[in-house]
């Protein structure tokens, strides 16, 4: 996994479209179920997290999506505290 993975949800318009920008981004197995205790399952340990998550575009999200932002964001923020192994630093840039 790269270092530095920025994932730009600035015209995401829908939960598929947004699992599967983030399936792709994240190399998530072909298995992955799209929804968000799949994407938990994922990061917590199927996959290498980057080193930094970028994700550009987040107000727009929270706007067009809010639950599915609420959700993203939940578990990205509670990864360091539930995986402290995992070193990946989130970012969130409206």
């Amino acid at each position: 996994m790269a270092k530095t993975v920025t994932i730009d949800v600035s015209t995401v318009a829908s939960k598929s479209e947004l699992h599967a920008l983030l399936a792709e981004s994240l190399s998530l197995p072909s298995f992955y179920g799209k929804n968000w205790d799949a994407f938990w399952d994922s990061i917590t340990g199927l996959v290498d997290m980057p080193e930094v998550l970028e994700f550009r575009g987040i107000e727009h999200l929270k706007k067009a999506l809010p639950k599915e932002a609420t959700q993203l964001m939940t578990c990205l923020r509670d990864l360091p505290q539930d995986y402290p192994e995992i070193h990946c630093e989130i970012r969130f840039i409206p």
